[in-house]
């Protein structure tokens, strides 16, 4: 693998002005310091296959965490397209030459050598990429909100029962978080019993300047439980095992942007599967003062047990983030995870090639958006005094 040199604190600071704000979040929100130097080299020893993938929409900087995802696990970018300059230079200089600035989409969809479609464009466009993906014979890997209503959400079905292929979404505070990943290692080897229920706390920081126009529109990205809860919905039903579910009640609110009306910077709701029940809060309101975008919390309670993650900064405890704290017959326990490796890049690579779902269960992934968007369309609107 690349020799990588990380960094944190004043060396981060120093990324500043070559990586765009939102990509410094991203490495974070992986569990992973920023590279001082390059994209991962190639795939990790435990890649099993090679493919080509294209990259379409960079709207988003998740997407440079999702393209190092994919080329740890045994994919190489053959080509991406964009149109605005900013973004064109930034995925050049991360990635090199070697990746082809496509001329259009429809060059890249019909490139019969790529397997894979990633993208991370504004929420709204993200599922009908996907679908045209899917239609052109591709598989394709969405950025979280991949769906931003229920009429996308059927059109999605729609697609993959017709295709046959997958539509994969990056909820990566469970799959690129080292944490989240051992804590599902321990919950599989009933460390904690029958886990019954999850708390995910997941406040963000909104870092307003450097916010594109899209960011304030709910139209857009899809309400604030529809974006940031896609995630805590889909640790909801992986870690209590539901394949099935319901969301209790939900609200949504703005309560610090009167001159963003169309904004949401809180909300909450209340999921039962047949696994277990779920709360999931989200909000805008990481205090200036954290040295990280948010401090998620995710909390799995056992028959046996039970488990903490504070997976991005243990507020005036031990440095650096991917902390677990057990809790069991024997006593309790502290868990550095930030060693565990991370296997979606590896799995998901494998998942395309032999029609396997490893990496991720189709129809989990799509019930969790389901939940979230049900949960937007009806949230009730909590007022102040």
């Amino acid at each position: 693998m690349h020799r990588r040199t990380m960094l944190t604190g004043a060396g981060l600071a120093g990324l500043t002005a070559t990586l765009p704000a939102d990509l410094l979040a991203q490495s974070q929100t992986q569990g992973n310091a920023v590279s001082a130097d390059a994209a991962p080299s190639g795939p990790e020893p435990m890649a099993k296959h090679r493919i080509n993938f294209g990259v379409i929409g960079l709207d988003h900087a998740h997407i440079y965490g999702m393209t190092d995802a994919m080329i740890r696990g045994g994919g190489t970018p053959t080509a991406f397209f964009a149109t605005d300059p900013k973004q064109i230079g930034t995925f050049q200089k991360r990635y090199g030459n070697g990746v082809r600035l496509a001329k259009s989409e429809d060059e890249i969809l019909g490139d019969k050598s790529i397997q894979l479609i990633i993208g991370a464009p504004i929420p709204d466009l993200r599922a009908p990429l996907g679908i045209r993906a899917m239609r052109a014979g591709k598989d394709y890997l969405g950025d979280k909100p991949a769906i931003t209503s229920l009429e996308q959400l059927a059109e999605v079905r729609r697609a993959v029962n017709e295709t046959g292929r997958k539509f994969a979404i990056m909820y990566s505070e469970r799959l690129e978080v080292r944490s989240a990943v051992h804590a599902g290692e321990l919950v599989a080897q009933g460390a904690i019993g029958k886990v019954i229920q999850t708390v995910n706390l997941a406040p963000h920081r909104v870092s307003a300047p450097s916010r594109p126009d899209w960011f304030w529109d709910k139209a857009r990205y899809g309400g604030i439980l529809t974006d940031i809860g896609s995630h805590q919905a889909d640790q909801f039903l992986f870690y209590t095992g539901s394949t099935s579910a319901q969301v209790v009640a939900s609200q949504t609110g703005n309560f610090h942007w009167p001159d963003k009306p169309k904004f949401e910077d809180f909300g909450d709701m209340v999921a039962v599967g047949n696994g277990g029940t779920g709360y999931i809060r989200v909000d805008w309101f990481t205090p200036d003062g954290l040295p990280t975008w948010g401090d998620g919390r995710l909390f799995l309670v056992g028959t046996e047990g039970s488990i903490e993650l504070r997976k991005y900064v243990d507020v005036a405890g031990r440095p650096g983030g991917n902390h677990l704290f057990l809790t069991d017959r024997k006593g309790v326990r502290y868990i550095d995870c930030s060693k565990v490796p991370l296997p979606f890049g590896p799995q998901f690579v494998t998942d395309v090639v032999e029609r396997s779902s490893i990496a991720q269960d189709q129809a989990q992934a799509l019930l969790a958006a389901e939940l979230v968007l049900t949960a937007q369309k009806n949230a009730t609107r909590p007022k102040l005094a």
